[in-house]
């Protein structure tokens, strides 16, 4: 520790010394306040780095599990929406959610960055460094749609979604707790954003499955038509990127990294939250041997994320066994809720509903069981109030473009499948044709 405190002293030492920051340097009396003001900074870059790279690992798993014909498509979608929400993050959603916030809204308007050479030190952190941060959580929501309704949908309709999605819905759910709103006020819970982030992506999807429909032949004479996906490596490969993402998602919204107790709490949020996922995958392991004999890797790949889901509305407090059971049951959610939805009719192509919808919900209502400043009728009372609104503001957006631009692509475009009819390149041109 004594070596990290001597190499902060000099980062200290060397910003005071620039000519660029020397006066806001300056300004700050004790120096420790500049070496908390430098890892603060990081620990907002290294997170928001690592939930950036969860964008690769929603293409990858998406990309695995949608057939070889719509693999193209699932690509294209993710690196669109992750670029929109990024423009839509800044045009009005930061401001939105985080500044001058009433409680129920904040303000409208792009978001004004800090100059070059300035330090904003009264914050003790980079304001820049906050907003690429909550940026990749708000792409991060818009992701879980693009699965659940893939294979399906036509490009610009699901962009013109996004936009509302990630510029206005999700904001402003996100100002009634991590804002300050009317949520927050009351004692309301939700560290990393199992509602926040997770939930409102699953009620958005949800919305969207319903109103959209199944993909032709899912649901033929009363049975369910298995329709593999393309590639289980490549789902899992997406499935480790998302689980090594996770550690920024939840490790950093401890938002803090300027004090021993913070460096310590965040060491324990990466432990807690990768027992959580351990947990889902043993538990989805175990289940689906029992139920079906033998063993579903799709149902551990979704396991692992319920898992992280459920650890995210409380990923501090929990001890270990504690985070394993919450994880556990997420993973058990899994593999009960994805035959359920089918004996609905709700087609949801990689699982998020069960994923982020459902395990986000059971992580948000749990929270009271670990953290005794929570308790479950004002975490219910959030569940409730946040999953009616983005349920319902998705469902009139969904209905609106159904009715005027259309969402989905005509039945034989559809059938060929998206890579032909809307991208134009393929991704497995020597297979894609079955």
């Amino acid at each position: 520790m004594k070596k990290i405190l001597t190499i902060s002293a000099g980062l200290a030492a060397a910003m005071a010394a620039s000519p660029a920051l020397a006066q806001e340097a300056a300004e700050v009396a004790d120096p420790s306040a500049n070496v908390a003001y430098i890892f603060n900074t990081l620990l907002f870059l290294i997170g928001g780095f690592l939930v950036m790279w969860m964008a690769a690992g929603f293409a990858m798993l998406e990309a695995g599990l949608v057939r070889s014909k719509n693999v193209s498509m699932q690509c294209l979608k993710n690196i669109g929406l992750y670029s929109m929400a990024g423009i839509m993050f800044w045009v009005t959603g930061y401001n939105l959610m985080y500044t001058d916030v009433t409680s129920w809204i904040g303000s409208f308007g792009p978001y004004a960055m800090q100059a070059v050479g300035e330090a904003d030190v009264d914050t003790g952190y980079s304001v820049a460094s906050d907003w690429f941060f909550q940026m990749v959580f708000c792409a991060t929501t818009a992701s879980i749609v693009s699965g659940t309704i893939a294979e399906r949908v036509k490009f610009w309709p699901f962009m013109i979604f996004v936009i509302i999605l990630t510029g206005f819905l999700y904001p402003i759910t996100g100002s009634w707790e991590w804002g300050t709103g009317w949520l927050d006020q009351r004692g309301f819970s939700d560290f990393a954003g199992s509602t926040l982030v997770h939930s409102v992506g699953g009620w958005a999807a949800l919305a969207g499955a319903l109103i959209i429909g199944p993909r032709l032949g899912r649901y033929v004479d009363g049975k369910m038509n298995v329709m593999p996906g393309s590639s289980i490596p490549l789902a899992t490969l997406g499935t480790f990127i998302l689980w090594l993402g996770w550690f920024g998602f939840n490790g950093a919204s401890q938002l803090a990294m300027g004090t021993i107790g913070d460096v310590s709490d965040v060491s324990k949020i990466f432990v807690n939250t990768n027992m959580a996922a351990a947990g889902g995958v043993i538990t989805a392991i175990v289940l689906t041997q029992l139920l079906y004999k033998k063993i579903d890797v799709t149902m551990a790949l979704n396991g692992a994320l319920a898992g992280l889901v459920s650890i995210t509305a409380e990923p501090l407090a929990p001890s270990v066994l504690q985070s394993v059971i919450i994880g556990g049951i997420g993973g058990a959610i899994v593999v009960f809720a994805v035959p359920m939805l089918d004996k609905l009719k709700i087609d949801d192509v990689v699982g998020a509903i069960p994923v982020h919808l459902l395990a986000g919900i059971w992580g948000t209502i749990i929270v009271p069981f670990s953290n005794s400043d929570a308790t479950y009728g004002v975490q219910a009372l959030g569940i409730v109030s946040i999953g009616a609104f983005t349920f319902i503001c998705s469902a009139v957006v969904w209905l609106a473009l159904k009715y005027t631009l259309g969402v989905r692509p005509a039945e034989e475009d559809e059938r060929a499948g998206m890579d032909i009819s809307e991208v134009g390149v393929e991704a497995y041109p020597e297979f894609a044709k079955g």
